[in-house]
């Protein structure tokens, strides 16, 4: 049986996993709609804000199916939120099954290679200028900074003059398995540092701003400046409840890291989906109406790609994060230890540049905004932008790459 509007779509290869993983993001939407279903019959009157077009358009239809239920049709509001709920399952999984067979594939050759040890490598996309040498995450590919022609920061600041040195942390094998941050951060970030041969302007993007944060404090005579980009700080300033929920989830996730060694993708992602359960969802229902010829539609598997292409994470580490950063918020309350030594934003003294996008549901503003407080004379730099459109979105260059251009010019 066909759902309902994809019978003439025509069966195509089914190219990819996403979004992962794919049991969950089925079963919460399977939760949602069954618990929509359930409780209609018992909903009053009262409705939520809607703070759109579509959506309201979907408020004045359910007031009319209220209105016809006073009036005796008592059927008419919960057949309304069936077929509601019908509509976004049937347009949920439309959506991923337009995502899995989409013929858009990343096509960008990797640069030549400045340094390597173990998984890692440092790629040397050129430029004539100072070296500018970005950190990314741990737990997702590099690639979300050379996402695709025209979505490439590095490949834009190389082209604007500064030297440009990506960091890729690589696969973690069986020596990186046993890494702990400070393993990371005084070791390979470190070396990599060295291996540039003059000071250079270091970028941590997310996490690897955390990473580039302690190795510009151990380090200042391999590091001239400092740029941060979305990277949270202060991991109780916005949720602190949730903040704990996510520790809470270091029991429950042992036997997986004491079998592989590392935490797994699958279940990073899990994690992520704590901070934003729905939101998935939701951006998948949104594709499957796009068209599938649109840059925008192009854009959104790249960025898909990248995120369901992810990265395990040392079981250290991923203990470390989980019940020191998101636990006992070790680098807010400036209990971060690398190398048996505080990390300590204030200690710094050197240019610093500090983006903190508005629209982040990934690193809320509140985390990112006291590291910029603690650094004395930091650039605040904050976009109209989210966590991963500043960064690689339609809207980077004038949200982060020109400005970031402009700062490193000035130095």
């Amino acid at each position: 049986m066909s759902l309902p509007g994809t019978a003439d779509v025509p069966p195509g290869p089914l190219l990819r996993r996403g979004p992962r993983p794919l049991l969950l993001h089925l079963t919460l939407a399977m939760l949602k709609s069954s618990s929509s279903v359930t409780g209609s019959p018992s909903l009053n009157g009262a409705l939520p804000g809607w703070s759109s077009a579509a959506a309201a358009e979907k408020a004045r239809s359910i007031a009319e199916a209220l209105q016809r239920a006073a009036a005796g049709q008592a059927e008419a509001f919960p057949r309304a939120v069936l077929e509601e709920a019908w509509r976004q399952d049937r347009d949920l999984i439309a959506g991923i099954a337009a995502y899995r067979r989409h013929p858009w594939r990343r096509d960008l050759a990797d640069p030549p290679v400045l340094w390597a040890e173990g998984g890692t490598r440092l790629l040397d996309f050129g430029g004539t200028g100072p070296p500018l040498l970005l950190v990314p995450s741990l737990v997702n590919r590099a690639s979300v900074l050379d996402l695709a022609p025209g979505r490439s920061m590095v490949r834009f600041l190389a082209a604007q003059g500064p030297r440009v040195l990506l960091l890729d942390w690589g696969w973690p094998g069986e020596t990186e398995r046993r890494f702990s941050l400070t393993d990371y951060i005084a070791g390979r970030l470190e070396r990599a540092l060295m291996a540039v041969g003059e000071k250079v302007v270091l970028a941590g993007y997310c996490m690897g701003g955390l990473l580039a944060t302690a190795a510009a404090q151990r380090r200042p005579d391999l590091v001239a400046a400092l740029a941060l980009l979305a990277t949270p700080w202060d991991f109780h300033a916005a949720d602190p409840e949730r903040a704990a929920q996510m520790a809470r989830m270091v029991p429950l996730l042992e036997p997986a890291m004491g079998f592989a060694g590392t935490l797994p993708v699958d279940l990073l992602q899990l994690l992520f989906t704590l901070l934003d359960s729905f939101g998935v969802a939701a951006k998948y229902r949104a594709f499957g109406r796009l068209d599938q010829d649109s840059d925008r539609a192009r854009l959104f598997v790249a960025l898909e790609d990248w995120l369901n292409d992810g990265v395990p994470l040392a079981a250290p580490v991923a203990r470390e994060c989980l019940t020191g950063w998101y636990g006992a918020n070790t680098p807010g309350r400036g209990t971060w230890m690398v190398a048996g030594l505080p990390v300590s934003p204030a200690a710094l003294n050197m240019p610093c540049f500090v983006a903190v996008p508005a629209r982040d549901r990934i690193v809320p503003p509140e985390s990112a905004r006291p590291l910029a407080a603690a650094i004395r004379g930091a650039v605040l730099h904050a976009p109209a932008a989210g966590h991963i459109g500043m960064a690689a979105g339609s809207g980077a260059e004038a949200a982060l790459w020109r400005p970031l251009l402009g700062w490193v010019r000035g130095l």
